[in-house]
């Protein structure tokens, strides 16, 4: 349940305002990024996922059978912690199961299994079965494959996609530039890297990267939230 307004222990000094966004901001909460809807203190600048502000005590998640899920404000103990799905560092918020020790961003235990716009159909799995189209790489974290298994991506390479390009406009012009997303996204055509094997020949190549962008827009769109009206002039830069 969402609330316009609301009172949060990490920032008890103000209330807290839910409100939209077309800017990215770093949740103040798990220190990840978001785009979208957030509860707000505009005048100290402070922003929170809704996940984050009104999180659920526990959760479990069909990646981690096993596994019951507590929400923290920080991990456990003084050593770094890292994320079990994404395998970035911990740095504020958390999800903990205490038995297992793992460990889960509020934004990762988020991501939803299937992603479907009508065109493209992407899975979410716990470890790569094939090479990153963006890193050429098949390291063990969660990652996203189509249904035709052309197209594979890490969720932590659509994240750093993402963020490099934010962390150069929010340290260079501050968190309130007001300028848009379709702005701070970098072309996705210098980010894929398709093979020829992939690719084909003829009108086939157009086709492979039309369906690639697709499925990196659907990405990004979970990622973020789901500004996907935002995200759709982005594709055919």
């Amino acid at each position: 349940m969402r609330y316009n307004e609301i009172t949060h222990c990490s920032h008890p000094q103000h209330k807290l305002k839910l409100k939209d966004s077309e800017i990215l901001f770093k949740c103040d909460g798990c220190k990840e990024f978001g785009n979208g809807s957030s509860y707000r203190c505009d005048f100290c600048n402070f922003d929170l996922h809704v996940h984050c502000a009104i999180p659920s005590p526990s959760i479990s998640h069909p990646l981690f059978p096993k596994c019951s899920f507590q929400f923290l404000s920080r991990p456990p103990g003084d050593k770094p912690r890292y994320c079990d799905a994404c395998k970035k560092d911990i740095n504020g918020f958390v999800y903990h199961c205490k038995c297992r020790g793992f460990y889960l961003h509020p934004c990762c235990a988020e991501l939803p299994s299937v992603l479907n716009d009508g065109e493209v159909e992407l899975s979410l799995r716990g470890k790569m079965s094939a090479r990153c189209n963006k890193c050429r790489r098949e390291w063990r974290s969660w990652s996203y494959r189509s249904a035709c298994k052309k197209y594979n991506f890490h969720v932590a390479c659509v994240r750093e996609m993402l963020v490099e390009n934010w962390h150069e406009l929010y340290l260079g012009r501050g968190k309130g530039s007001g300028r848009k997303l379709e702005t701070r996204i970098p072309g996705l055509k210098n980010t894929l890297q398709i093979t020829p094997h992939q690719m084909g020949k003829g009108k086939k190549v157009k086709k492979c990267f039309e369906m690639a962008f697709l499925a990196l827009r659907l990405l990004i769109s979970a990622v973020l939230g789901d500004p996907t009206v935002l995200i759709a002039g982005v594709i055919g830069n």
